[in-house]
Order: C-alpha cells, then sequence, then structure tokens
C-alpha cells in the first residue's frame, strides 16, 4: 500500500505540472496575437518561463554594535561610618605616620597619614603586563569631604586612550595626592600606567610619591597563616566581606574585547563592581593590619599568628627589640607547629645573641623534645650541643646530645649530618684527653 504522505508528493507534482502547462498555452496564445515578435524572441520567453527560479538566500541582517560612550567616569562615595566586612571605613584616618612606614618601610611615610593617599587599581587588557597592554579601567580610592571615594575611569573606546591619560593627569594633580597604596602595583599597576603616560609623552607624578604596596606587608602578616594572599581571599578570611558575585581577574580582558565587538555594557558592570571591590578590599586589609600594631588592644582583634607575622616585619625594618616583643606575645597564643618553631628559633638566637642563656637554653630544649622531629628542628640538638661544649664544658652531656641529633638527622640534612659527625668527633677528642 502506498504511503499517504508518497501519494501527496505525487499529486502535488501532478498539480504542479498541469498548472505550469497551463501558463505556457496560454502565454503563446498572448505571444501569437503580437506580430512585432519574432519566432526567436517567442521561444526565448518560453524557456524563461519554464525554468525554475532558484531560491534566493536570505540575507543575514548586518550586526549593529550598541553605541559606546568613549570615556566615562564614575565616583561614588561612601559615608565614613559605613562597615565593609568588619572594617569601618572611617578606621584608615586613625593609621599613623608610624605604621605605614613600618608597613612600606620607607620613611617618607612618617609625617604622613591615608587621608591624602590614592588607593589604585588597574583592569586591562592582559595580565602579564608589557607595551601592548592597555588599562581600560583605572579604579581609585581616596578620602575627600568626610567621605571615601571610590572613582573609575573607565575607557569605552581605545582611541581615546589619549584624552584618558590626559584627564587622569589633571586629576592627580588636582587631588593633590600625597602617598599611592596599592596591592603588587609596584611590579604592575605603576610601572604600566607610567608605560601609558610615556607614550603620550605625559609625566606620571604618582612615581614620584611615597609608595605602600600592601602585598609585601601582607605575605608577611598572613603568608604563614592563610592558603594565599590573593586580595580576594584576604577579603573573605580577614574582613569577612561578600564577594559572591565577583568574577575572576582572568575573565576580565576576554570581557572587555567583547564589550568593544558588541558594545554591550552588561559585560562590563561586573569588572566595575570587582574594581570597586578591590579598591574597598584594600582599605580594609590595610587597617586590619595596621591594627596588629594598635597599642589599643580593643581595637586590636589579632591571634598569635597575626603578632608573629608583625614581629616579621619589625624584624625586616631593624626593630629588633620590638620583633622581640611581638614574637612573645605570639608565643603566648595559639600557634601551628610549624609557626611556633620559628617563633622559638628567632627568640632563641635573638637571647642567644644578647648572652641570654637562661631565655634560650629553654626554648632550645623544648623544641628538641617534641614528639617528631623535622629537619627544621635540628638546629636545637645543635645549639645545645654548642652551648655544652664551649659554655659549660661538659663534653658528655654535649656528646649525647650530638649523636642524638646525628641520628635525626641521617638521610634528612646532609648538612646537620656532617656537622653533628665533625662535632662527635672532636667531642670524643676532648673526653679522652679529659680523662687523661
Amino acid at each position: 500500500m502506498t504511503d499517504i504522505k508518497e501519494k501527496l508528493k505525487q499529486l502535488k507534482k501532478e498539480r504542479e505540472a498541469r498548472s505550469k502547462s497551463q501558463r505556457i498555452t496560454e502565454t503563446w496564445e498572448e505571444m501569437e496575437k503580437k506580430e512585432n515578435l519574432s519566432t526567436k524572441e517567442k521561444l526565448q520567453q518560453l524557456i524563461n518561463l519554464t525554468r525554475e527560479k532558484k531560491a534566493q538566500k536570505p540575507q543575514t541582517p548586518s550586526f549593529e554594535p550598541f553605541p559606546r560612550e568613549p570615556l566615562q567616569f564614575f565616583e561614588n562615595p561612601y559615608s565614613l561610618d559605613i562597615r565593609y566586612g568588619k572594617i569601618v571605613l572611617s578606621s584608615g584616618l586613625d593609621i599613623s605616620g608610624d605604621v605605614l612606614t613600618c608597613l612600606s618601610k620607607d620613611s617618607a611615610f612618617e609625617t604622613l597619614d591615608l587621608s591624602t593617599a590614592l588607593f589604585i587599581d588597574l583592569e586591562t587588557t592582559g595580565l602579564s603586563g608589557g607595551v601592548g597592554v592597555v588599562p581600560f579601567n583605572v579604579g581609585m580610592g581616596y578620602y575627600k569631604n568626610d567621605k571615601f571615594y571610590v572613582a573609575q575611569y573607565f575607557l569605552g573606546d581605545l582611541a581615546e586612550e589619549e584624552r584618558m591619560i590626559k584627564e587622569l593627569g589633571q586629576f592627580f594633580e588636582e587631588m593633590n595626592f600625597q602617598s599611592v597604596v596599592t596591592y603588587n602595583g609596584k611590579c604592575f599597576d605603576i610601572p604600566l600606567l607610567e608605560t601609558r603616560f610615556i607614550l603620550y609623552r605625559k609625566p606620571l607624578i604618582l612615581c614620584e610619591l611615597p609608595h605602600l604596596d600592601f602585598l609585601y606587608s601582607a605575605r608577611s602578616l598572613w603568608g604563614h597563616k592563610y592558603e594565599n594572599c590573593r586580595l580576594f581571599h584576604l577579603a573573605h578570611e580577614l574582613l569577612e566581606a561578600d564577594r559572591s558575585e565577583d568574577i575572576p581577574s582572568a575573565e576580565i580582558p576576554l570581557r572587555y574585547f567583547q564589550y568593544l565587538q558588541t558594545g554591550n555594557f552588561d559585560l562590563i558592570e561586573p569588572i566595575l563592581y570587582h574594581n570597586q571591590e578591590d579598591i574597598l578590599s584594600l582599605l580594609g586589609v590595610v587597617i586590619t593590619g595596621a591594627l596588629i600594631f594598635s597599642e589599643d588592644s580593643d581595637a586590636c582583634l589579632a591571634d598569635a599568628m597575626d603578632f608573629f607575622g608583625a614581629g616579621k616585619i619589625m624584624e625586616n625594618i631593624g626593630e629588633i627589640e620590638k620583633s622581640v616583643d611581638f614574637f612573645q606575645r605570639a608565643l603566648d597564643g595559639k600557634l601551628t607547629d610549624e609557626v611556633s618553631i620559628q617563633v622559638k628559633k628567632k627568640l632563641s638566637y635573638h637571647f642567644k645573641k644578647n648572652q641570654g642563656w637562661d631565655k634560650a637554653i629553654p626554648l632550645w630544649q623544648e623544641v628538641a623534645s617534641s614528639d617528631s622531629i623535622s629537619s627544621k628542628q635540628l638546629f636545637s640538638f645543635r645549639e645545645l650541643a654548642m652551648y655544652f661544649e664551649h659554655k659549660e664544658k661538659k663534653y658528655e652531656e654535649a656528646r649525647k646530645i650530638a649523636e642524638e641529633g646525628l641520628v635525626l638527622s641521617l638521610g634528612v640534612s646532609p648538612y646537620y649530618e656532617e656537622d653533628f659527625s665533625y662535632r662527635l668527633e672532636r667531642l670524643k677528642r676532648k673526653i679522652k684527653k679529659q680523662k687523661m
């Protein structure tokens, strides 16, 4: 039995054939009435009539991008009593020049505070830097008129970069900033911005200002405490800031290029949000770091791990007594085993240098008496062996400690293995001579 669909197809073809035949007959009859047409011309018209018309390919409408603003400036004020996470924005104004000097290792901050500082963070067309990388969004934070402002220059058209550079230069001059605060800005943001200014033959006055790149301070303060010191991560851990709607930094250049093609500003709004959050996060972590050094116990929410970080910062700038104070405060609190060993090592070396044997020896003994010994603890055996050999002249006691250190260092530390072996040989000679 013939399929119904096939029947319908056949009927359609027959109907089309009859219709075409009828059109040909009617056309020929009409042409016969025209005496001015030759037979050749009549046949040509019939041929044209019987040809199948090719289906025209539908034309794809040309894409029209959304209109773009070539350069935009946004400025958002925040009341100083607003909290960003756990931090009140006004707290930044309480940070003294002494603390900023410690965090920056730059004495130029001694007479400054954050009331005249520029917080700056760039969003760029690439993450690796270089002459071809363009900062299409310049995010800035600053205190002004009893508020904290987050301002952004957004470059909607790459052809307008020179105009943006010119306006930025004027903005920096008018605001009269006295210092710069960044997060990895010494290696990335400021050199990149300076390159763009040079390309348009403009001086970047920010290069002449004292610069606090807080990334280095953050690594000292919290590198031992958290799995990483990315600004996004610290904002969550330290400030408890909600950045759940944020986008990954690696996605930002692609979004910008898509925007240049389409003009769709919906692609850009998450970038502006991300940049604004980075500025506020930077302010927040700087305040949190500065509070560790605060003498106000109510304002300082630091724990033992934070005090260890503060001790390292003081040690790095040569403030040894202050570093010792922070290390001792750290030792009074809860530390991880690894950090505890580092604290005891630093303190014991300080006491040893100052002949404070009554304080150094207990620290070495605590480290050496641990249930599980690692290569990082072998220093304590060496120090005890040296003390009993050279200070107490108790060679037998020194020999026992050196032997234990040698056993623990085998296959773990070639340096200590060689040291203890040499030390034991010398002690054996001294013991033998002592018995003679």
